[in-house]
């Protein structure tokens, strides 16, 4: 694998401290992950931790969005800090939503910091979890960042294929990122691999790695999955911000730039853009039933 500097991976696809989280208005206190019918305590179940209002609600039924929703948030992020703004959104679209945490310590704040191969497995016991508790005979999966890359691994090595509708990456880290410079930087000057003590996600996630380069091989697209991806051109962390498009028949890759060309959003702020929310709302409704963009932020 390549070094990486421990800057590096404290700064790779972490939702910015701008983020709007930070400024998020009084809200009703965050629940605790819910256990659903088929919930374990194995180490590749969801992590137990914060969770914004209004998802995970079991007895949920939805006959204009009949395929659950699933949120699956990024590097350094929790669902509730990743999503809290999302998540009314995409209910007021009728949408049924869930959430979880993986890839860090139960309750902790900062999440998604392992081994993304055990954060998939993480995903897939949640998406079992969902299916058993709705009945549903898929899902779909909407992620940030590294939650827009992470499931891609579900889909092509954990059989999640079968149980995935579509797959919506906001800012997803495809093709990993080169920060600018700075991962190559610390190559020439022969750093060691720092990066992976402080974040063993952000080391898979530079660019070239050896899982990146495992997971793009032959393809990024499983068949029977549709996949849509909605990049911003000021994106600061995943770099360069084309890397994040992907390739194949059944992708729609969307910049946000081309549909509302003011649009200032970053990589943090994102996913909390009404205009992402639209985005993702018309990417999983049927095309009669798709709404205008309102250009905001």
């Amino acid at each position: 694998m390549r070094p990486l500097i421990a800057l590096a991976a404290l700064l790779l696809a972490i939702p910015l401290l701008a983020t709007p989280a930070q400024a998020a208005p009084a809200q009703a206190a965050p629940a605790t992950l819910p256990s659903a019918p088929t919930s374990d305590s194995s180490p590749d179940a969801p992590v137990p931790g914060l969770l914004p209002p209004g998802v995970n609600d079991w007895s949920c039924r939805s006959r204009s969005r009949p395929v659950p929703l699933v949120l699956v948030h990024g590097t350094f992020a929790n669902a509730l800090d990743n999503w809290f703004a999302t998540v009314p959104a995409l209910r007021r679209a009728g949408h049924c939503v869930y959430a979880f945490n993986y890839g860090g310590a139960p309750n902790a704040f900062i999440q998604g910091t392992g081994d993304i191969t055990i954060s998939a497995r993480q995903l897939a016991a949640f998406v079992t979890q969902v299916k058993t508790a709705t009945g549903a005979d898929k899902v779909d999966l909407v992620g940030h960042s590294q939650g827009g890359m992470m499931p891609r691994y579900y889909l092509k090595n954990l059989g999640g294929a079968a149980h995935v509708r579509h797959l919506v990456g906001i800012a997803p880290s495809n093709a990993g990122t080169d920060l600018f410079g700075l991962t190559e930087l610390a190559e020439r000057f022969g750093i060691v691999d720092l990066g992976a003590y402080v974040c063993y996600s952000c080391y898979q996630q530079v660019k070239g790695s050896d899982f990146l380069t495992a997971l793009n091989a032959g393809g990024q697209t499983e068949p029977g999955v549709a996949y849509t991806t909605i990049v911003t051109k000021y994106d600061e962390i995943v770099t360069p911000y084309r890397s994040q498009f992907l390739t194949g028949d059944n992708v729609t890759n969307i910049l946000l730039q081309d549909v509302c060309p003011r649009a200032i959003a970053e990589h943090g702020v994102i996913v909390a853009s009404p205009v992402t929310h639209q985005l993702v709302a018309n990417a999983l409704a049927p095309e009669d039933q798709q709404k205008p963009v309102r250009c905001l932020f």
